[in-house]
């Protein structure tokens, strides 16, 4: 009964099951467990840890509940005997996929784990044939497709996911669909979740030539028959093996081409997905072998972020100074201003234009940027001292960058706040006169050999800190113990809490450089720290999860950000904290970078993804076999 509640999403029911499962017998391993996974599902991991941990005490071997325990621990960052745990992980994996049963690792849990990219790709593909199985009960001929496009010449493209509205994948790529060409391409959003009521949501919806909910259709030959009505030529998933996923449709084969796209970083392992978009720094055809898919290459990094037309007013920052300090030497992220109108400030400021110069390989680099100089900033500094949602200054209202509750719409990027807001350092307890480190991914993708990087890189650079959110809260306090055990000096690390999208972009700025996490990168974390023109280090493993910031970084022409070792990452990081004159040349490229190059230009890259289909078309067409598009 409790499983059942937990297929259809009512977590209080089945918390009352388990728990009621328990009281009549306590012994009862599976009730422990499965209390487990809703504590863990709704984000209660210490008592999902516990409640794992009494479930293997009365079934020591309990594959399940030894993977789902490894995973809670990793979003903790409890690091109790790592290479133990992860040794046993691989042993169960390994098992499991011998006797050729369904492993308790999931899918996107995988690149978390020492595993063989072999190990990967069965995993995938064993939750791909378990679609497979699910679909055979349907009984469904096959769909046949024809050779020729539509009577209008185009080729029809059906983008599937759960997540239009407000999800990371929806604030990347919101704009795609509206801006492809129309002459070229018929687009079809099918939405696997219902309408959340966000701009996200109309934004797609409004936009897309054909936006089909299918979220009301539960069947999925049913839902599948509605894609095939529709001609569909390229089939587009964006789920892979996230949440909401439908990955049935795909088994069906509703379309003649079917590729996997963004929202999923890895291989779906499946017979029924052709080829998965990507670049050739994400995915060298050198480790081709670890994709069940064909490759198709972006020309530039197949990631995409909307950032451009959500974050308007970071285009430009302005540093605030303060005229009564003449001599001081203005920092250009200690405190910004940002709006989309600065025309007022120019009435209460002396609003000028100064040139950030840095060294670069012997060459000078330059930023314009602005600097607005008040006569006095003290109104400003009492406001965030004292938590005032904004002030005055001589008539123009300043918000507090922290006071997001003024406008709901605007704090999570649906609309482009339209107040002029001052962010500071001292807002989030990080010192002025500091060289800033930070990462805001959430705490599971770092693990002790990234720490240590961390810690060696903060050790080497005086009058460093490292700024981390609480993602989630109870691992602070491990990461700051495991930092302490690693030779870290006290008050080096500064946590602050999870913020809505726009702050958490726009805080990116406050920022010297931000240190990736090479088992996980930040994928959409990456984006929002770039477009802040923090530049990020980075070191790529072989998991399409560990490349994904080395390929914005080349898009960016910042190929020296992309470590080829740990020792060649903390030398790098090292030296951007200590060589100012490097370190501005960066900053200056990266912010130069974010509008020239085409990392966040959604035309480009909606005509580079036309391209590719049309490639992927042109194959079909010929009868040819699928292969990797590479040129």
């Amino acid at each position: 009964m409790g499983n059942t509640l937990k297929e259809m999403h009512d977590v209080q029911g089945a918390l009352q099951c388990y728990t009621r499962a328990i009281q009549i017998n306590p012994a009862f391993a599976d009730a422990h467990s499965n209390l487990a996974s809703v504590h863990k599902d709704s984000g209660n991991i210490p008592e999902a840890i516990q409640s794992y941990r009494t479930a293997l005490k009365l079934k020591p071997d309990f594959p399940d509940a030894y993977c789902n325990l490894a995973h809670c621990l990793q979003i903790v960052c409890d690091w109790t005997d790592y290479s133990g745990r992860m040794k046993k992980i691989v042993s169960i994996v390994a098992d499991q996929l011998d006797k050729n049963r369904l492993p308790s690792v999931h899918p996107h849990h995988s690149m978390l784990y020492p595993l063989s990219h072999e190990f990967r790709k069965a995993i995938a593909g064993r939750h791909a044939q378990l679609c497979l199985e699910k679909i055979q009960v349907l009984h469904k001929p096959l769909y046949r497709f024809s050779p020729n496009l539509a009577p209008d010449g185009r080729i029809r493209i059906g983008y599937v996911s759960s997540d239009f509205g407000n999800h990371p994948t929806s604030h990347l790529m919101q704009s795609i669909p509206g801006v492809h060409n129309r002459a070229r391409v018929e687009i079809f959003c099918y939405s696997l979740s219902p309408d959340d009521g966000t701009t996200f949501r109309q934004k797609v919806s409004r936009e897309t030539e054909h936006f089909i909910d299918l979220s009301a259709i539960q069947c999925n030959g049913k839902a599948a028959d509605r894609i095939y009505q529709d001609g569909i030529h390229v089939l587009v998933n964006m789920n892979g093996y996230t949440k909401g996923a439908r990955n049935e449709i795909f088994a069906l084969r509703p379309a003649p081409i079917q590729a996997m796209w963004l929202g999923y970083p890895g291989t779906s392992g499946a017979s029924f997905m052709d080829y998965i978009i990507t670049d050739k720094q994400t995915s060298p055809v050198s480790l081709a072998h670890q994709y069940s898919e064909q490759l198709a290459f972006l020309p530039n990094t197949f990631f995409i972020g909307d950032h451009m037309r959500m974050f308007p007013h970071l285009k430009e920052r302005i540093i605030m100074a303060d005229s009564s300090n003449p001599g001081e030497q203005v920092k250009d992220n200690v405190a910004v201003i940002n709006a989309v109108d600065i025309d007022p400030l120019k009435d209460v400021a002396n609003v000028t234009q100064v040139i950030m110069e840095g060294k670069h390989r012997d060459e000078a680099v330059k930023a314009n940027v602005t600097v607005a100089e008040l006569s006095t900033t003290s109104g400003i500094n009492s406001m965030i001292l004292n938590g005032q949602l904004q002030t005055s200054v001589n008539g123009v209202n300043i918000q507090n960058g922290l006071a997001t509750q003024i406008n709901a719409k605007a704090a999570t990027g649906e609309e482009v706040p339209g107040e002029i807001m001052v962010t500071t350092r001292q807002q989030y307890m990080l010192p002025d006169d500091a060289v800033v480190f930070c990462n805001f991914n959430q705490l599971y993708k770092i693990d002790p050999a990234t720490l240590k990087m961390w810690v060696n890189i903060l050790n080497r650079v005086p009058n460093s800190v490292m700024w981390l959110l609480r993602f989630p809260q109870v691992g602070e306090t491990n990461i700051h113990v495991a930092a302490q055990q690693m030779g870290l000096k006290n008050g080096k690390l500064i946590f602050s809490n999870v913020a809505a999208k726009e702050e958490h972009v726009r805080r990116g700025q406050l920022a010297d450089v931000c240190l990736d996490t090479p088992l996980c990168n930040g994928h959409t974390t990456g984006m929002d720290v770039l477009w802040a023109g923090t530049p990020m280090v980075t070191l790529p493993g072989e998991t399409l999860a560990s490349r994904v910031a080395s390929s914005q970084l080349c898009t960016l022409e910042l190929n020296e950000l992309v470590a080829k070792s740990r020792e060649d990452f903390e030398n790098i990081a090292v030296k951007l904290g200590n060589d100012t004159d490097y370190r501005r040349a960066i900053r200056a490229k990266v912010w130069e970078g974010r509008l020239n190059s085409p990392l966040f230009d959604v035309r480009l890259y909606a005509k580079d993804l036309e391209d590719l289909f049309y490639k992927m078309w042109e194959k079909f067409r010929k009868g040819e076999k699928t292969s990797h598009i590479i040129h």
